[in-house]
């Protein structure tokens, strides 16, 4: 039973898909810690109906950013971890923490990578008028949504479509591809094919 940390910062609508699929038997892990850089995320709650330990560890600031990443850094390794698990935590992890865990560091971004890194995926989606949007889970590397490909869901993109109409679509793929990658990862029977994770099995 694979050990995962869940780092969230606003809602926990991932973090309760991943509780969903646990319960329902669909995934062999156990979320032994939920942190929040925020004490008002919602996510918190939703942890806590569900017995998992909970942690906050307010942000700092950037001018005190090294000594956050530090504290979450020890934190995690404390918690004897086999995943980490970013379900909308805002803060762009620092090389270091990257490293003291490779390959365990997973993020579910709403966009079809490489298009569209960054904040706002939605809306540059608009902007560009694709005709076809997603999301992507991928492991994290020491760029900004960049690392390998581990699983990928599309939704089409209509003509009347708000950023929020489309997010909302978005989203609800977003609860089906990160259990999915998370029981991939952790099964172990993967490799990294050019920039995206493929099943040995």
């Amino acid at each position: 039973m694979g050990r995962l940390a869940v780092l969230i910062s606003g809602r926990g609508s991932n973090l309760q898909a991943l509780i969903d699929a646990i319960a329902a038997g669909k995934l062999d892990a156990e979320i032994v810690t939920v942190i929040s850089d925020r004490s008002d995320a919602l996510g918190l709650d939703r942890a806590r109906r569900a017995g998992i330990p909970t942690q906050v560890l307010p942000w700092l600031g950037e001018a005190r950013r090294d000594e956050y990443f530090q504290n979450l850094q020890m934190i995690l390794e404390e918690a004897d971890v086999e995943l980490v698990v970013l379900a909308g935590f805002m803060r762009l992890l620092p090389k270091e923490l990257v490293r003291a865990f490779p390959q365990r560091i997973i993020n579910i971004h709403p966009s079809l990578l490489p298009a569209f890194p960054g904040l706002n995926a939605q809306r540059q989606a608009l902007d560009y008028g694709v005709k076809i949007a997603g999301c992507t889970v991928h492991f994290v590397d020491e760029g900004m949504d960049s690392g390998p490909i581990i699983v990928q869901k599309a939704v089409p993109v209509y003509d009347y479509d708000t950023e929020e109409s489309l997010a909302e679509r978005i989203l609800a793929k977003e609860h089906e591809a990160l259990p999915q990658a998370v029981a991939l990862v952790l099964s172990k029977q993967w490799q990294i094919r050019g920039r995206k994770v493929v099943c040995k099995c």
